[in-house]
């Protein structure tokens, strides 16, 4: 069977679920699948590979755990040689650590993940570990090298950037520039710089598209108000004579704090990536789109966030007794 055509299978497997459950409760009406060909420089190196990319999944008591489910089962479906998740995992504690742990056994391929802000807030420790009993490898600041088949592919993971705990030459250090190489990291900015050290496609997240984008209040919201470059959606650049390098930057799965969401962008989403296709070999949801202005986080804005991590490690401390439990450490 071809990858096109496993594809094909995935939308008719979601529409399998529409059609055998309550429509007032089904949660699979609310996801999208979307598919892209990977950069052009990977058509030298790569075939057939595809990935799969999830986001903000806040497994916790707003996103119900058949969302999570659904996410899971579709990826499957999918049949991805890996799956890349690109940080909060978590909502605002690590009451749920459990179901994130049965969440990400769930999914049959090879994990990697990095975290986001909402990890660092709740306990980056207790979620790095939830996430490897899970079987996901999680890259904080470091990379690695999978073997699909015969194919080498490099994988780099940014710690969160929001929060302050991203090192990007921790995490290039040892990277070769032979093989093919995609990244991870939770605030998509961060791709500008990854893109200038020879990582041609970031994943990312953090925005959920905004989660309302019926008359572009996403572009209000995230654009123009939280200063964000890159949305929702491909920007940057696949093709080799603009070899600028591109990034993704997925709708999420769960919420954090209002569950709502309007607009066909802001639906939940499983991204699909085909590694060694040409871009334009199959028709896709939309193309690399034009950055927004953005705006630059003040070195005040960048230390306020470095200290909520701080406050809220300590809150936990109190909350726990003197803090000498080790499973509470961010």
């Amino acid at each position: 069977m071809s990858r096109s055509a496993t594809i094909e299978g995935l939308r008719k497997f979601r529409k399998k679920l529409l059609r055998e459950r309550d429509p007032w409760h089904d949660t699979s009406r609310r996801f999208r699948i979307r598919r892209f060909a990977g950069p052009e420089c990977f058509l030298e190196h790569l075939e057939g590979v595809r990935v799969a990319h999830l986001t903000d999944l806040h497994v916790g008591r707003v996103t119900p755990m058949e969302v999570q489910y659904d996410a899971a089962s579709m990826t499957n479906a999918g049949k991805p040689d890996i799956v890349v998740i690109s940080g909060d995992f978590v909502c605002h504690s690590q009451v749920y650590l459990d179901d994130l742990t049965e969440v990400i056994s769930q999914i049959d391929a090879p994990v990697f993940a990095v975290l986001g802000n909402h990890d660092h807030w709740a306990g980056a420790g207790p979620v790095r570990e939830a996430l490897r009993r899970g079987g996901a490898e999680v890259l904080d600041n470091a990379n690695t090298t999978i073997h699909v088949g015969h194919q080498a592919l490099q994988v780099v993971g940014l710690d969160d950037a929001y929060t302050g705990h991203a090192d990007r030459r921790a995490a290039l250090k040892g990277l070769r520039a032979d093989l093919p190489v995609i990244g991870l990291s939770h605030i998509a900015e961060e791709a500008d710089a990854l893109w200038e050290a020879g990582v041609p496609l970031v994943f990312s997240g953090h925005t959920h598209a905004g989660q309302i984008t019926v008359a572009r209040l996403h572009e209000l919201s995230v654009g123009k108000l939280a200063g964000h470059k890159y949305i929702h959606g491909l920007y940057g650049s696949r093709g080799t004579d603009d070899a600028k390098g591109a990034v993704y930057v997925g709708a999420g799965v769960g919420a954090a704090i209002v569950p709502l969401r309007l607009g066909e962008r802001a639906k939940r989403e499983v991204a699909f990536f085909e590694l060694g296709t040409q871009p334009g070999a199959f028709d896709e949801h939309h193309g690399e789109q034009e950055a927004h202005p953005g705006r630059i986080p003040s070195e005040k804005t960048k230390e306020r966030r470095a200290q909520a991590v701080l406050r809220k490690q300590q809150k936990r401390k109190r909350r726990n007794g003197n803090g000498n439990n080790a499973g509470f450490n961010s």
